[in-house]
């Protein structure tokens, strides 16, 4: 049983938290006051690291995070005022005229570095300028929200296969395959369009943005999930049948060197399992839909991460694992911390399963007392299993605000949910 007093606790702890220090963080720190854009490589105290090269999924990320928190009544004004300057930026400077969609990196002046279409951060064209939309009503959000969704469907989609091709040159011919990616169609890609189509109907209410959805969701569900667990697979080939995953080049390069051997068909990754979960029923939710038809594939999902993915003994989920087998890479991720914090909380609510709530109070408590720097205010990137920090920086060229800040703004969004309904029930019952 679930007393109100564990959950208010937990909102006692994230509401300033979140106002004092997490948003703070970037609002002081990421705008680029001098070329416009946002700034997103701090190291383990929050100062510059002095590398200012500008990917396009940290600017579309932070323009999301920015407008989705003025969204939640946060930032008296400003996260709205960072989010415009940046969508100027990347209008400006990302934004292909010629072929359509954005460039994948430039320097800090915007001028052109990686010139790549990469469906990543195409998504993110369509996610972070329709949340900039809906937090803004200006009229550029909805026009570039859909001019990505255009090019998306245009150069990208395989209509003869199904799903969407993700590595592209400029002009979006295909890259080679292998490491360079363009012979492979991914899980995360597919789940990222998901939630950015999911916006995008949110925004406009058009029957084909609609329709879309519901074509990514169907192909999600029946042909990247294993087809017995339930849970994710990583990578495919043209014909949507499951290959051994492997790094691509100019994505994780940075962070990563390649690997030496492909990992595991059966290899599934927890972070992206419960991210997946709770994003499909919001997904829903817009829709308005019946998650009945669903809710098996929901279940297996938390129950995989719940049963293989949890570190029992230290808190946090780790990383990956065989989807029928213990986690072979317990590193923990801040990432996939945020999103197994939504998604576990989201799926007790849906639920009903107090085990998952078991699951996101072992994350919670790791996530507070590990997780993040308190001193400065963001998260780590990445722990060891006991919560030793591996990796300090703060921001980097694919870690900013955009996990962080959405986790905590979502959590605290449930937990008020489940702490209204408790307190009900506790005064109904004493009325009895």
């Amino acid at each position: 049983m679930i007393e109100p007093h564990e959950v208010k606790r937990r909102i006692e702890l994230f509401d300033p938290y979140l106002k004092e220090k997490l948003l703070p963080f970037w609002l002081e720190r990421a705008v680029d006051e001098e070329h416009g854009g946002f700034l997103s490589y701090f190291d383990r105290d929050g100062e510059p690291t002095g590398e200012t090269d500008k990917t396009l999924i940290c600017q579309l990320r932070m323009i999301f995070t920015f407008s989705s928190a003025h969204r939640a009544g946060l930032g008296q004004g400003r996260c709205l005022e960072a989010a415009a300057q940046g969508v100027e930026f990347v209008v400006e400077k990302f934004w292909d005229s010629r072929h359509g969609g954005w460039f994948w990196i430039t320097d800090r002046q915007g001028r052109t570095l990686d010139e790549s279409k990469i469906m990543y951060g195409q998504s993110f064209g369509v996610y972070a300028l329709s949340e900039y939309a809906l937090a803004s009503g200006d009229p550029i959000g909805r026009t570039y929200a859909e001019s990505s969704f255009d090019a998306i469907l245009r150069a990208a989609a395989d209509t003869c296969r199904g799903g969407y091709w993700e590595m592209f040159e400029r002009d979006w011919t295909l890259k080679p395959g292998g490491e360079q990616g363009g012979d492979r169609k991914t899980l995360d890609v597919h789940m990222h369009l998901m939630e950015a189509f999911t916006a995008l109907y949110e925004l406009t209410r058009l029957e084909v943005h609609r329709r879309k959805l519901l074509e990514i969701i169907e192909l999600l569900t029946r042909r990247m999930l294993h087809p017995t667990f339930r849970t994710g697979l990583a990578q495919f080939d043209a014909e949507l049948r499951p290959l051994p995953a492997i790094l691509f080049r100019n994505v994780w390069g940075s962070d990563r060197p390649p690997e030496e051997e492909a990992r595991p068909v059966d290899n599934t990754n927890y972070g992206h399992n419960i991210e997946f979960a709770w994003l499909l029923h919001h997904a829903l939710d817009v829709l308005e839909l019946d998650p009945g038809p669903w809710l098996d594939d929901l279940r297996c999902m938390l129950d995989q991460a719940f049963q293989y993915g949890v570190d029992w003994e230290y808190g946090g989920v780790y990383v990956e694992g065989p989807a029928d087998g213990p986690a072979i890479q317990t590193l923990k991720e801040f990432w996939q911390q945020a999103e197994a914090l939504v998604g576990f909380l989201d799926g007790y609510l849906l639920l009903g399963d107090e085990r998952y709530w078991q699951a996101f109070t072992a994350v919670f408590d790791f996530v507070w007392n590990k997780g993040i720097n308190h001193r400065a205010g963001e998260w780590y990137a990445l722990l060891e299993r006991d919560g030793s920090v591996k990796w300090d920086y703060l921001g980097h060229a694919w870690k900013i605000n955009y996990h962080t800040v959405r986790a905590v703004i979502q959590t605290l969004k449930r937990l008020r949910q489940l702490y209204g309904s408790l307190t009900e029930e506790k005064q109904s019952g004493a009325h009895r």
